[in-house]
């Protein structure tokens, strides 16, 4: 059986992410931010246990690059609910204000993907219904989204890393107390993430019927 082209291997784990993406919007109503990974040796899941902070999200932004590096990572998502605005038509857009403070703020969950030579995002606008219960995702009518720059960019490395960046960043990764073992979901070893503030746990999984929560 042939290998699937590179492309259709993002698209894929691009489609995982936004059923990972919905799937936690209905469960818990909202999404933790993610990094959705595939490797040699099978996928990975990062989670961090909070965003509060500029520490703690490049903190994770970080952690992320290390873990790609370690595990030879060749395609990623990083799954981000946020907050975004949309210059109107004619109009140049306001950089003064943050997105979370505008008026005309929407509510988005946005998919960064990446594999080698390639770059690809999604938005999906939160539908939200008159009790502000999870309805579902719209379609996105802004802007093309030709660039993207931040903290969350090129989250791969610019080229393959050899044994010696694997190691050091393998060894870097264990400092912060990120396993293999949890990055892999693999059970009893949850524990030694804590101190980092990441944890391996919460795999995507499949959409379920709207639940109304209490």
């Amino acid at each position: 059986m042939s290998e699937q082209p590179p492309q259709d291997i993002l698209d894929g784990l691009i489609a995982q992410a936004q059923g990972y993406a919905e799937f936690s919007m209905r469960k818990i109503g909202q999404v933790p931010p993610t990094l959705i990974a595939l490797s040699p040796k099978g996928p990975i899941h990062l989670i961090p246990q909070n965003l509060a902070d500029e520490r703690a999200k490049n903190h994770f932004a970080n952690t992320a690059r290390l873990v790609c590096i370690a595990h030879d990572v060749t395609a990623a998502v990083l799954v981000l609910e946020s907050w975004m605005t949309a210059a109107k038509p004619g109009e140049e857009l306001d950089t003064t204000e943050p997105p979370s403070e505008a008026f005309d703020r929407q509510e988005v969950v946005m998919l960064l993907g990446e594999a080698v030579g390639q770059q690809k995002r999604r938005l999906l606008p939160i539908i939200r219904s008159d009790n502000g219960d999870f309805f579902g995702f719209g379609d996105y009518q802004g802007p093309k989204l030709d660039s993207f720059e931040g903290r969350f960019a090129q989250i791969l490395p610019p080229k393959k890393p050899d044994t010696e960046a694997k190691l050091l960043a393998g060894a870097m990764l264990t400092v912060r107390g990120i396993t293999e073992q949890a990055l892999r979901g693999q059970p009893g070893d949850e524990s030694k993430t804590a101190p980092s503030g990441v944890t391996g746990r919460a795999r995507p999984g499949k959409s379920q019927r709207p639940r109304r929560r209490r």
